[in-house]
């Protein structure tokens, strides 16, 4: 397993540069939703895909960015399902983004992510990697050769962040008493549109809640299960927290049908996420 978080660290380093020195616009292609993609969308699923086919125990790699599954090694066990980088439309601006991976044996879903990590490249590079059963834990790039270990991560049971997605005039009426509740408790708003730099300001704040609804537009959410919601459920889960869908099911028993599939999802504080099944009514 810590072959792959070897290669993560690699990865990091050449993504982390490409960000700083390659080109910000628009590829000509699109990626598996039709939206299109960034050079640096399309620069940085290369690199992955590079270096993940010189490790031999990975089977197989699937990225957001691609419609069909690919085969690497007949004698890999693992499955490495990847967001290549999260947030790419803020980079433009020089906001932090990441890149996310879930680490699979087995089955594709919850029962069979037995690992997960990602990177937030900001003022700094910091790498979060957890394996079933463990606290996650933090490391930071010391230099162009290696990550430095910080601590393990650990969620309070109350927190003080709010980061709520999806468009507003979208929201259903019992999400929106959800986020004005937590508003009147003094939370503060912390949203920057990514994904990562979201969850992982909540995770080292030790506390608060990342929501993205099913929305009337999108009734079935927008993130990813297999690239995004649940490697962060997992992430969530290990460090004490809760990660749950609409129905405050924990996101863990998300049985995907296609590797694109979306869905709801909560992440936060068992403070946050009770609030949240009070105010969903589950």
């Amino acid at each position: 397993m810590l072959i792959i978080l070897k290669a993560i660290e690699d990865i990091a380093y050449k993504i982390e540069k490409a960000i700083q020195h390659e080109d910000l616009g628009y590829s000509e292609g699109q990626n598996s939703s039709g939206e299109s993609q960034l050079k640096l969308d399309v620069r940085s699923d290369a690199i992955i895909e590079h270096r993940f086919k010189n490790v031999s125990v990975i089977k197989d790699i699937i990225s957001e960015e691609k419609d069909e599954i690919m085969h690497l090694h007949d004698k890999g066990k693992y499955t490495v399902c990847y967001d290549p980088l999260d947030g790419s439309s803020l980079v433009d601006v020089n906001l932090s983004v990441g890149s996310i991976f879930g680490i699979y044996k087995g089955s594709l879903d919850g029962e069979g992510l037995v690992a997960a990590a990602y990177v937030v490249y900001g003022p700094r590079v910091e790498l979060v990697w957890v394996q079933k059963g463990q606290k996650p834990k933090l490391y930071y790039a010391k230099n162009q050769k290696e990550f430095s270990f910080v601590g393990e991560i650990t969620l309070n049971e109350k927190g003080n962040i709010n980061a709520p997605g999806g468009t507003q005039k979208h929201w259903e009426p019992h999400h929106k008493a959800l986020i004005d509740g937590l508003f009147e408790e003094g939370y503060r708003l912390r949203y920057s549109g990514g994904m990562v730099p979201d969850l992982h300001q909540i995770l080292l704040k030790k506390g608060g809640l990342f929501s993205y609804p099913g929305t009337l537009d999108k009734p079935k959410g927008k993130l990813r299960q297999l690239f995004e919601v649940l490697p962060f459920a997992l992430i969530y889960t290990m460090a004490g927290g809760e990660a749950v869908d609409s129905k405050g099911v924990s996101l863990l028993q998300l049985k995907p049908d296609h590797i694109h599939d979306t869905s709801p999802c909560f992440l936060g504080s068992r403070y946050e996420i009770q609030a949240m099944r009070e105010a969903y009514g589950v």
